[in-house]
């Protein structure tokens, strides 16, 4: 009904950048806010940034300052600018929307399938 699908994951040295997105899709009414998560080996899920529908932002205390995250409406795409890389960001990140849908009206919680980005010393 609706679908993430993310793109942009990969291997990066040391201080290099990357860009993620994460493409909507399917059938719904709106698409409130929208966020990155991220999950590295052996460690619980965190969330990394967020977008509010009125495209107010908030970020992990460990990334402020060096990612960015942006969202494209027109085109239902959520980006992540990711900057000045360090290996502790190597994780599977994940894209997350709140999501209005009809049949009747209802909200829906939507999650990406996840892109690798590996950082390397």
């Amino acid at each position: 009904q609706v679908q993430l699908v993310e793109a942009g994951g990969g291997l990066v040295q040391a201080g290099g950048s990357l860009t993620l997105s994460c493409a909507a899709s399917g059938s719904f009414v709106s698409i409130n806010g929208m966020a990155w998560y991220r999950q590295a080996p052996g460690k619980q899920r965190e969330s990394v940034a967020r977008i509010s529908g009125g495209g107010v932002t908030n970020y992990a205390d460990s990334v402020k300052g060096r990612f960015t995250i942006t969202r494209d409406s027109a085109e239902n795409t959520l980006y992540l600018q990711m900057n000045s890389l360090k290996p502790e960001d190597t994780a599977v990140y994940y894209c997350e929307a709140a999501v209005v849908v009809t049949g009747p009206y209802k909200n829906l919680e939507v999650w990406g399938q996840g892109t690798l980005v590996t950082v390397s010393s």
